[in-house]
């Protein structure tokens, strides 16, 4: 006659520790999705995928402010589009000076973002946090999201400072 007998192996704190981290990576995989996405610039986890809402300010004469919105849309932002006549009224309302004047003026979270700001920087903004009004390229240079043309060479993306501080480069893309 066979007998079978089964042998009960003593746990020990490295299987116990194993298991505790086996454990935590699964529950933050099912958390999370464990998947993420590649956007320019990098790639961002699963966290950072979530949909950040934004608006978009623009005069509605403008066609390429709708190319930008597709551009961010493209990148995983909630847009809306707002063809505002008085731009110079939003600008105010959201403490952005004239000198950092774009096309457009988008607000994401609590920060204004002016002109053709690629997502790379966008997404620094938002992972930084810096205290600040927010980011801008002045103006409509050729070869930024949403404008058309060949970019001539590194365009600085300029802190919106709040009161009178000087200018300072946020990024350079």
């Amino acid at each position: 006659m066979t007998h079978f007998q089964f042998f009960r192996i003593p746990p020990t704190s490295l299987q116990r520790r194993s298991f505790i981290i086996a454990a935590g990576s699964l529950a933050a995989i099912l958390a999370f999705g464990g998947r993420a996405q590649a956007v320019e610039g990098g790639t961002v986890p699963a966290l950072a995928q979530e949909k950040s809402k934004a608006t978009l300010y623009r005069n509605p004469n403008c066609s390429c402010c709708l190319d930008y919105a597709a551009y961010l849309r493209g990148a995983g932002f909630d847009v809306t589009v707002d063809s505002n006549q008085n731009l110079a009224a939003v600008r105010k309302q959201l403490h952005v000076p004239e000198k950092f004047a774009g096309c457009h003026v988008t607000a994401i979270g609590r920060y204004a973002v002016e002109g053709h700001v690629s997502v790379t920087s966008i997404n620094k903004l938002l992972a930084e946090h810096p205290d600040i009004v927010g980011i801008s390229i002045p103006g409509m240079p050729p070869g930024t999201p949403g404008m058309t043309g060949v970019k001539t060479g590194p365009i600085p993306v300029y802190e919106i400072g709040s009161g009178s501080v000087p200018a300072k480069i946020f990024a350079k893309e």
